[in-house]
């Protein structure tokens, strides 16, 4: 036992020894969540130089002694210093929490496209499945095939059943033709007849000359004294 323990730490100082498992390293949620939470530290500290420096301008405002103003700005200065600092250490921190976010991102895209992968896969072996035992192309080719004929026959149906019965198939097209032109004619004349206006809504060009003389009497008309012509009454007459 002596020798077998003198031999593992002989080898031990010549290999080394193994190193015992440490802590599992932080996950990236993990890492973002410390990151964000000293960022908003730094945000905390940023806003109170802020009010500080906000401070120190309103007495150099209202300070008129020369070296108590000069007293203020140095102060004022090292603020200021400090500001930039914690803004500076912010805006790394930002840098930091943008990479953790690409990092995750990444991972994610990563874990995405291996289950889309995966999916397809399955679905590959599936389909080649389906094809080789259920869909054959010779069983699509027939099945097209009797659709067509089936087709061909329902149009050959419509046709029959389409066919006038009821006319003649030794009727010339010429003598229906003419047929038609004839009976367009008689309609001409009849609606032709029944437009013209009547005789006694014609006007005439031969009327009747006014008469001359007294109806009845056989003389001539009776003349006022004036010259005007008068009726056996006495009226005038128009002439």
């Amino acid at each position: 036992p002596n020798k077998q323990t003198n031999k593992q730490n002989n080898m031990n100082r010549v290999f080394g020894r193994k190193k015992a498992p440490g802590p599992p390293p932080p996950s990236l949620g993990d890492a973002s969540q410390g990151v964000g939470g000293r960022m908003e530290s730094m945000d905390a500290k940023i806003a109170q130089l802020d009010k500080e420096l906000k401070v120190y301008r309103d007495k150099l405002k209202t300070t008129k002694s020369p070296a108590a103003k000069k007293n203020i700005q140095k102060r004022a200065m090292e603020v200021l210093k400090r500001k930039r600092m914690y803004e500076t250490q912010r805006d790394q921190l930002a840098g930091q929490q943008f990479n953790i976010d690409q990092a995750s991102f990444g991972i994610e895209s990563a874990k995405a496209t291996v289950s889309t992968i995966s999916a397809m896969k399955a679905a590959n072996t599936e389909l080649k499945t389906v094809m080789k035992n259920d869909l054959k192309i010779d069983d699509v080719d027939e099945l097209a095939d009797d659709m067509a004929e089936l087709m061909d026959e329902f149009q050959e149906i419509n046709e029959a059943l389409a066919q006038n019965f009821a006319t003649p198939e030794d009727i010339d097209e010429a003598d229906l033709e003419a047929e038609l032109d004839m009976l367009g004619d008689e309609l001409e004349e009849e609606f032709g007849e029944e437009d013209a206006v009547p005789s006694y809504l014609q006007e005439s060009t031969s009327l009747p000359a006014q008469p001359t003389a007294v109806p009845g009497g056989g003389g001539k008309v009776p003349v006022a004294a004036n010259g005007q012509k008068v009726d056996e009454y006495g009226l005038p007459v128009e002439t």
